[in-house]
C-alpha cells in the first residue's frame, strides 16, 4: 500500500511572514490549500517590528489585504480607521500578528529555511523533475533540521536581512566589516535612550539618497537643535540637482514631498553638510572613529558613526538548487525586471503583474513582495497583495482568475514605505495622493497599463 500523500495534498510552502506572506497564506486558504508558513522569527512580521518607529506613507485601507481581513473576521477583530496612518509597529500588532495568530498552527516560528530544491534531483536532473514535490530543508531555532515537502513553494522572505553595503561598486567598502562597530544599517530610533546617546553630540555620515536616508537627516537635524555638537555629513554619489530632495510641494504622495522638504532644510541649516560625487571605497579607524575614503582619493574627516542606507538584495543562497529565470541586473524574475527597473519607472509608473511575470524555468516556486523586486526599490504592499492573489489562483489551477487579476489604485494612493517619526495621521501631514486617478488594471495579460502616477 502506497501511503505518500499525492502533489494536491501535500502543503504549500510560504517562506516568511511578513505582510506579503501572510496575505498568501490567506488567500491559500480562501482557496482551500493548506499554506505552512515558515517564519525564522519568534514572532509574525520580525522584519517590520525593526522598523516599528517609522510611520508608513500608506493608509490602514491600503496595507490590509481582503482575503485577510476575511479571515480575521470571525476572529472579532477590530479594523483599524482605514484613513489613518501606521507604524511599523501598528501594522505588526494590530494586524500583521492577528493574521498570524488566526492562521494557527499554519504558521511554524523560528524555522529558517536553508534550502529548496526537488525531491530527489538537484539542479542538473532533467528526468522526471516536474512530477517530483519540492522539498524544503529547515532550522530550527534550537538547532533540529527537518525536510518538508510541498506542492508549491511561495517565497516571501523580503531583502530587510541583506542591506547593501557602503561600497559604490555593490560590494563593501575596504574596511566595512572591521568598521562594523561604528556602522548602522538602519535608520536610527531616536527615541530610544541608548540609541539616541550613541549619536547625540556626535558627527554621522549618512550614506544613501532615498527616503531612509531623508528620514535619517531629518531625525538627526532635529537632534542636532537639542543637542549640541551633532551634525550630520550626507554622502552621496552624484551632485545634487533638482530632483534630488524628491518632488518637494509637487510630490503626490505629500509625506513624501515633506520628507525631502526637511532633507533640504537640514543641509540649508547647516546641521547637515552635503559630499557630492562620493564614491565610497574604503573607511579606515581612526581611534574610535571612522575615515571614509572615495575612489578618487578624498578623504573624508573624521566621523564617530556612519548610517549606511544604501539599499537592500534578496538572499538567494538557500534557492541554489533550482532553476530561476532572473534577471542579470535586478536579480528579479526576468519578465518582471523590464516593468521595475528603477532607471525608468517609479512605483507609480510600475505596470500591474501577476502570475506570468513571476514564474521561473522551474514550475511551482514563486517569488514575491519586495524579494521579487530584487534590487528595485519602490515596491508596493498593495502590489504585493495582488501578486499573491494572482499566483494562489494559479496553484489552485484556476488560470482564468490567475490572468484575471486586477489591480486597482486608489486615488489616496498605494505607496507602502518609511516614512517620518510620528507625524500627524492626517492625509495632509502624512499620506495622500500617489496616483492621479481611480484605475482598474488588467494583470497578465501582456498590456501596459498607463502610467497613473508619481509616487
Amino acid at each position: 500500500m502506497n501511503n505518500t500523500p499525492s502533489a494536491d495534498q501535500l502543503p504549500v510552502a510560504v517562506i516568511g511572514a511578513g505582510p506579503i506572506g501572510l496575505a498568501a497564506a490567506a488567500h491559500l486558504v480562501e482557496r482551500g490549500i493548506e499554506p505552512l508558513v515558515l517564519e525564522a522569527g519568534s514572532a509574525a512580521a520580525s522584519a517590520v517590528r525593526d522598523w516599528a518607529h517609522v510611520r508608513l506613507f500608506s493608509t490602514w485601507g491600503e496595507v490590509v489585504d481582503p482575503a485577510a481581513e476575511k479571515l480575521l473576521a470571525p476572529t472579532g477583530w477590530v479594523r483599524p480607521d482605514l484613513s489613518t496612518y501606521p507604524t511599523g509597529g501598528d501594522w505588526a500588532k494590530h494586524y500583521l500578528q492577528p493574521l498570524a495568530d488566526a492562521l494557527g498552527g499554519r504558521v511554524r516560528y523560528g524555522t529558517t529555511v536553508t534550502g529548496v530544491a526537488r525531491a530527489g534531483r538537484d539542479r542538473i536532473v532533467d528526468a522526471g523533475r516536474d512530477e517530483q514535490p519540492f522539498t524544503v530543508h529547515v532550522q530550527s531555532s534550537d538547532g533540529h533540521e527537518e525536510r518538508i515537502a510541498a506542492r508549491a513553494v511561495i517565497d516571501a522572505s523580503g531583502t530587510w536581512s541583506v542591506p547593501s553595503p557602503m561600497g559604490a561598486d555593490g560590494l563593501p567598502a575596504l574596511g566595512e566589516k572591521s568598521a562594523a562597530d561604528r556602522l548602522s544599517y538602519r535608520v536610527p530610533d531616536l527615541k530610544d535612550p541608548a540609541v539616541r546617546a550613541r549619536y547625540a553630540g556626535r558627527r554621522t555620515a549618512v550614506v544613501g539618497s532615498g527616503a531612509s536616508a531623508f528620514t535619517a537627516l531629518a531625525l538627526l537635524a532635529d537632534l542636532a537643535k537639542e543637542e549640541d555638537g551633532t551634525h550630520a555629513v550626507w554622502i552621496l554619489r552624484r551632485g545634487i540637482g533638482a530632483n534630488t530632495y524628491g518632488g518637494g510641494e509637487a510630490d503626490q504622495l505629500p509625506a513624501r514631498g515633506a520628507l525631502g522638504l526637511r532633507a533640504k532644510e537640514a543641509v540649508e541649516s547647516g546641521r547637515a553638510s552635503a559630499v557630492t560625487g562620493f564614491r565610497t571605497q574604503a573607511v579606515e579607524r581612526d581611534g574610535d572613529r571612522a575615515i571614509l575614503i572615495a575612489d578618487d582619493g578624498r578623504r573624508l574627516d573624521p566621523v564617530d558613526e556612519v548610517v549606511v542606507l544604501t539599499g537592500f538584495r534578496p538572499d538567494l543562497s538557500f534557492l541554489s538548487e533550482l532553476r530561476l529565470g532572473l534577471d542579470e541586473r535586478l536579480q528579479a524574475p526576468a519578465a518582471l525586471a523590464p516593468l521595475i527597473d528603477p532607471n525608468v519607472h517609479s512605483c507609480g509608473t510600475v505596470y500591474p503583474h501577476g502570475v506570468n511575470e513571476l514564474s521561473h524555468p522551474e514550475e511551482g516556486i514563486y517569488m514575491v513582495g519586495m524579494k521579487s523586486y530584487g534590487r528595485a526599490p519602490t515596491f508596493l504592499a498593495m502590489t504585493g497583495y495582488e501578486q499573491v492573489r494572482s499566483v494562489t489562483a494559479a496553484i489552485a489551477g484556476d488560470r482564468e482568475a490567475a490572468e484575471r487579476v486586477e489591480l486597482t489604485l486608489p486615488e489616496t494612493g498605494v505607496c507602502g514605505g518609511a516614512g517620518l517619526f510620528d507625524e500627524p495621521a492626517s492625509a495632509e501631514q502624512s499620506g495622500g495622493g500617489c496616483c492621479a486617478t481611480p484605475t482598474t488594471l488588467q494583470i497578465g495579460t501582456g498590456t501596459r497599463a498607463t502610467a497613473s502616477g508619481d509616487c
